[in-house]
This record gives C-alpha cells, sequence and structure tokens, in this order.
C-alpha cells in the first residue's frame, strides 16, 4: 500500500479534519476548505493545500508550490497546473507573493494576472495580497507560518497575508484589515476570517529574545504563551485571533483550524519539522 493511499484513509484523514475546515480529494490532491469561506462559494473560489497529490520528489514532496525551494521549474509549473484545475481557476491567472517576513500587503489590480508564474512580477517584498477584482487567483505561501485569510462578502474583496513570527510582531493581521477598511470601506463586522493550518504553541519554541518581542508589542499575551526546560512557546494562531478580535471581527466570524503543520508534517510542509529542508504549502483566493 503506498503512503499517499495511507494518508487518504478515513483514519488518516481524521487527523487533520474538524468542524472548521472541509476536506476535498481531487485525484490524488488533498486540500481544505474553510467552512466560514465556503458559505460565500457564490463569490468565492478558495483553498490551502496539503503536501499530497503532486509530482515533485524528494524533499519537496509532492505538491511543492515555491519557486525558492529545491525543485525543478517543470515539476512546480505541474503543480500549479494541478491544483488550478481541481479548485476551478485559470493558471494563467494567478498571482504569487514574494514574502520576506515583513507586513507590507499588495493590492492586486487586473493588470497583474499572471505575475510570478507566467509572467516577470514587480510584487516584491510583499507578505499579503489583496484585491477586489473578480478572476484574479492570489497565491500566499506557508511552511509553518501562520494564514490569515479574509473576505468581506459586503463590499467583494479578499486580502490573504502570510504571518510568521516577525510579521506577527509587526502586526501584519491588523494592517490586513486597515488595509480593508481604508481601501474597500469595509465593516470590520462583517469581515469573515480563517486562521489555517501553521505551527501550534507546542511545537513553536523560542528564545526569550523572540518572547521579549511578542511582549513588547502584545503586553497581553501571556496568556497564549507557556514556558518549560529553558524555553519559551507561542502561539501564533491565538495571538492572531485576539488581535481581530480587539480590532472588531466578531467571534462567529473567525475560525481557526486547530491544525499543527510539524505535528502532521507527514500531509504538510513543515520548515521545523523537516529540518529546513522542505517545500511550500499555498493559500489561494479567487473572487468571483
Amino acid at each position: 500500500m503506498s503512503f499517499l493511499s495511507d494518508i487518504f484513509k478515513p483514519e488518516a484523514a481524521n487527523k487533520v479534519n474538524n468542524e472548521n475546515i472541509i476536506l476535498n480529494k481531487a485525484g490524488d490532491l488533498l486540500y481544505i476548505e474553510f467552512k466560514n469561506l465556503k458559505k460565500y462559494s457564490d463569490i468565492l473560489t478558495h483553498c490551502f493545500t496539503t503536501r499530497l497529490g503532486g509530482v515533485s520528489g524528494g524533499e519537496c514532496s509532492s505538491l511543492n508550490l515555491s519557486f525558492n525551494r529545491n525543485d525543478s521549474k517543470e515539476n512546480i509549473l505541474k503543480n500549479y497546473g494541478l491544483i488550478a484545475d481541481a479548485i476551478g481557476v485559470d493558471f494563467d491567472k494567478m498571482v504569487l507573493s514574494n514574502q520576506i517576513h515583513d507586513n507590507r500587503i499588495r493590492l492586486v489590480q487586473p493588470e497583474d494576472a499572471g505575475k510570478g508564474l507566467i509572467k516577470e512580477s514587480d510584487i516584491i517584498g510583499f507578505d499579503g495580497l489583496s484585491t477586489n477584482h473578480a478572476g484574479i487567483p492570489l497565491v500566499t505561501f506557508y511552511a509553518d507560518c501562520v494564514p490569515v485569510l479574509m473576505l468581506d462578502p459586503v463590499k467583494k474583496a479578499v486580502t490573504a497575508v502570510h504571518s510568521g513570527w516577525k510579521s506577527t510582531v509587526k502586526n501584519i493581521a491588523y494592517h490586513a484589515l486597515m488595509l480593508m477598511k481604508d481601501t474597500y470601506n469595509s465593516n470590520f463586522k462583517d469581515i469573515q476570517v480563517a486562521i489555517g493550518p501553521s505551527i501550534c504553541k507546542n511545537c513553536f519554541e523560542v528564545d526569550i529574545e523572540v518572547y521579549n518581542c511578542f511582549i513588547d508589542t502584545f503586553s497581553w499575551c501571556n496568556r497564549f504563551t507557556g514556558y518549560r526546560n529553558g524555553k519559551y512557546y507561542i502561539d501564533l494562531q491565538q495571538i492572531i485571533r485576539q488581535v481581530m478580535i480587539d480590532a472588531g471581527v466578531l467571534e462567529q466570524n473567525l475560525v481557526i483550524s486547530n491544525i499543527c503543520t510539524k505535528c502532521n508534517k507527514d500531509i504538510f510542509f513543515s520548515y521545523r519539522g523537516d529540518k529546513g529542508k522542505t517545500g511550500s504549502l499555498a493559500a489561494i483566493m479567487m473572487l468571483k
């Protein structure tokens, strides 16, 4: 029995399945949708990929979607074709981010379609993408960092951000909310937020310097941290959730996947779990 068929057993899927997500299978592909976003499937196509169902080999096996990993361009383009077909988006209109663990977010326009995939891109140094234009799939990348996906179903706008620890300290999720308010006149009470698979508190071990960065930024975050054996442990997902709620996002409009990429590195790429030799997952969001 193959590794892939083992993962697709119901008991294996149950490791990452819960009430906040929908686990989908298309051929050999396994990918996730978020239930609060899925309610708006008339205006939104979205997914969060797993590492399963692609053509890449070695440390990037098998659905690597980043050109910055130890993988061939040919494999990566095939992987994009597979996921584009599975979720029903245009391959040649995908727009890719270029992430540097900062808090800048790029407003994506129709003329940006294809940048980073089939066109040269000037989208450099942005850890988030946002648009209110239909038909443009936004692609952001992850391998333990936190995906934060936002939909305003009233103003019909989306934003996706990559929130690693540095971007979390730089409050990228709050910057994304403010961008939606300032750009699209979004009301925070209308915004749906999904916080995707990423490293959990028990796996995110940091030293005192990183811990102090969080305390300096979020004086209240001690309840989302731990300490044992000389190391600190930080719950990035819960800190981001609290930032969003404090800003005015309604609790009922915000879901957390409750999935750890490192604990489930057989299903997800994990930078820490794979000791840096890994591929990249992707979040894809497209307005219809």
